[in-house]
């Protein structure tokens, strides 16, 4: 492994030119494809194998139309105080909004009449007004979103309040100030970290340049592929985090073997074969966790997975190519200005000279701290990721609706008015499917009615066929609560099987439960693969075993966090969090999958330095010292960009993103200063020669991947390799 990456890292430094070119090329056309690729719509969203989803399946077959995916809205209108919106000059605002709704568009399939359609509230305070589309709410026309705003600015001003919600109003994610900020925080990292303005803009570059190949690859193939609008927003923000990370671990080992004196091509063919061994595992590992998530068999997900899983590829080829592409044009440029001072003075560094090269730094104070007292640091490290867990015990989870927004939002005030109106339950209704006869279904409207928790519940309306009918149920309470869920259980467990119960509040609890039942299978799937893989990299088995625990750890106490802030509201103004509610349904098992990955790039790039001191003849001990004494400098710088890029999407409007952005900072903040730099040297410390131990018939077995670069030992700075020279032996 580390002598093909050596071979290559030259060869893209030599050539230089040319993979530059590719790669701008490759750029663009991804860019055009993007330009003119059609306007990604809102991914099909199916639960297969639940019974919502079976439900969904019964009325498309049997109610053509009825189930269709076009985008719906509601003009919610509230009379002033002491009157009603029977009044007969409020009932004519309405009606000539109507009127506007239905010739404002092309694309509105209905527009329902309040007073028609029996959507006025028993106090008459609140009426509404329902529209349908033909098509999704991204394929909407930017007229049609104006008609339909317009139509309720221009009742509003006629004395009534009159707010819209529903998926009409939807857009894609905007990127705001707060992931540029991320960015910028990144770049102020980087510059610290190396000294160097050149340095430090090589890794955010080819970041940016990655992470736009990759999302201008899923908005080219968006339709063509079903690609929801958040997946782009997945991909934007796991292959800006990595890129970065990947480019600087590069760069950093590049300008090490500089400072050992080495030629700039065998210097970036050195870093590429050990540092680029490392990215190579560590994106493996990341990749491993997104395209796992397929195993919880959600499409959504699983194509959000391999969108993101796509651009961490391409940021890891960027590392082992671009990367030393670009070193070859930024020359001694790289370093800072005191070191290629002193190299022009003919001093090449404090790290040439043995003594100093020993110098402790704070890497080497902090480990040995930890070396001197490894069980107070565990049981501080343990106890307090423990403590922060707690909140996850009381983990209630569902899906994002209008309810969960921001009140300055009109969608959020229509949710709250027709609550106030219709009951809580409103904007949560049943939808009951029947396969069987109006004697069917009128007995199952009869059954419904005995049970408790129901507010409203129609008579049944059967198909043309007569083979099947529809009954809507509103319960009591919110569409997030205890009672509604315990109200479907009921009429699920009261009725028949040709009975099924969906709608977006059935839907959301089968999603929850398809996500319980599929993490243990994922965490066995994800955690297995990266355990064997951790175990070829590092030819240990303690060692994969201490970081797949100190990661559940960190993970554990991530979800503790999210819960303690979404759902208890502990901190919520401080995140932008307005509106408490229960934790997105999929952000548990997405946390495992994405977190694994991201924590096993700190385990790699921090414990490979370790193990090479290690099998140089070092004692384990020392071992950790030298690793940190390397590494953590940049495992650090690369930790905080990671949680910069993060926190800059928790800046967002769009709850669910809000809410990723924020347990995946505070999971790599546990997981990098408490689990990489705390936990794991303890564990090390006490474990001393054992944490390397490998069965002997285990060590035969397995394929040595030279992820330390022992292979490269002899390499001249000719172009030659141990392979070429048969006076170098490989160990």
């Amino acid at each position: 492994m580390a002598t093909f990456l050596y071979k290559l890292g030259r060869s893209a430094f030599r050539r230089r030119r040319l993979v530059a070119l590719l790669w701008v090329a490759l750029l663009a056309v991804a860019g055009i494809g993007a330009a003119t690729a059609p306007v990604a719509t809102s991914s099909s969203f199916s639960i297969p194998g639940t019974e919502a989803q079976r439900a969904f399946d019964l009325l498309e077959e049997r109610f053509p139309g009825a189930g269709a995916d076009g985008a719906t809205a509601r003009v919610v209108f509230k009379a002033p105080e002491g009157q009603k919106m029977t009044d007969p000059a409020h009932k004519a605002v309405v009606e000539d909004t109507v009127a506007a709704l239905k010739s404002g568009s092309d694309q509105i399939v209905s527009v329902t009449d309040p007073y028609t359609g029996k959507a006025v509230s028993r106090d008459g305070s609140t009426a509404y007004v329902s529209v349908a589309y033909k098509v999704n709410a991204m394929e909407l026309t930017d007229g049609t979103r104006e008609a339909l705003t317009e139509a309720g600015h221009d009742a509003q001003g006629k004395g009534l309040t009159v707010e819209v919600g529903g998926d009409a109003l939807q857009t894609m994610p905007e990127t705001g100030a707060g992931e540029i900020v991320g960015v910028v925080i990144a770049g102020i990292v980087l510059v610290i970290t190396f000294g160097s303005l050149v340095a430090a803009g090589l890794p955010l570059l080819t970041a940016i340049i990655g992470v736009g190949i990759g999302v201008s690859s899923i908005t080219a193939l968006a339709n063509v592929l079903d690609l929801g609008s958040t997946t782009s927003t997945l991909a934007m923000m796991i292959g800006l985090a990595v890129g970065i990370d990947y480019a600087l671990f590069i760069v950093s080992r590049y300008r090490a073997e500089l400072a050992e004196g080495r030629e700039k091509e065998d210097a970036a063919g050195r870093a590429v074969g050990t540092a680029g061994s490392a990215v190579v595992f560590a994106g493996l590992t990341v990749v491993i966790a997104l395209v796992g998530l397929a195993v919880v068999n959600i499409p959504m997900l699983t194509k959000m997975g391999f969108a993101a899983a796509g651009t961490v590829v391409i940021a890891v080829l960027i590392a082992l190519t671009l990367i030393p592409a670009l070193l070859g044009f930024a020359g001694d440029k790289v370093v800072g200005r005191k070191q290629r001072k002193a190299a022009k003075a003919g001093d090449t560094g404090a790290d040439t000279d043995p003594a100093k090269a020993a110098k402790p730094n704070g890497g080497t104070r902090w480990a040995r701290f930890v070396i001197r007292r490894p069980v107070m640091v565990l049981l501080i490290g343990v106890l307090g990721l423990g403590a922060i867990a707690l909140p996850a015990a009381s983990l209630e989870m569902g899906l994002p609706d209008d309810g969960v927004k921001p009140t300055s939002t009109s969608e959020r005030r229509a949710y709250d008015a027709l609550s106030d109106g219709f009951g809580p339950g409103f904007n949560g209704p049943l939808l009951v499917v029947v396969d069987g006869d109006k004697t069917t279904a009128d007995r199952t409207v009869s059954t419904i009615k005995r049970l408790d928790g129901w507010a409203a519940v129609t008579p049944a309306t059967p198909n043309k066929a007569g083979d099947a009918a529809m009954i809507t149920v509103v319960p009591k309470d919110r569409p997030s609560s205890a009672a509604t869920e315990s109200l479907v259980h009921d009429i699920r467990g009261a009725t028949g099987d040709d009975v099924l119960v969906t709608g977006a509040t059935a839907m959301n609890i089968d999603f929850s439960q398809k996500m319980n039942d599929a993490l243990v299978p994922y965490l066995a799937l994800v955690v297995g693969l990266a355990f064997l893989l951790l175990t070829v990299v590092f030819r240990s088995v303690l060692v994969p075993l201490k970081a797949a625990l100190g990661f559940l750890l960190s993970v554990v106490a991530a979800l503790g966090a999210v819960v303690a802030v979404f759902q208890w509201g502990w901190l919520g103004g401080l995140f932008g969090v307005e509106q408490t509610g229960p934790i997105m349904s999929m952000m548990p098992i997405f946390m495992v999958g994405v977190v694994f990955g991201l924590a096993m790039d700190y385990e790699v790039f921090l414990v490979t330095r370790m193990r090479e001191a290690y099998v140089h003849g070092e004692r384990p001990g020392e071992a950790v010292v030298t690793g940190f004494r390397h590494s953590a400098r940049v495992v650090t710088a690369a930790a905080v960009i990671m949680i910069a890029v993060f926190s800059g999407f928790i800046g967002m409007t769009d709850q669910m993103i809000k809410m990723i952005g924020f347990g995946l900072a505070v999971a790599v903040l546990f997981d990098a200063f408490v689990v990489r730099m705390a936990i794991v040297p303890a564990v090390l410390a006490l474990l001393g020669h054992k944490a390397w131990w490998l069965p002997k018939w285990l060590d035969r077995i397995l394929p040595n991947v030279d992820v330390e670069g022992e292979g490269l030992a002899g390499a001249d700075t000719t172009g030659g390799t141990p392979d070429s020279r048969p006076d170098l032996v490989k160990v």
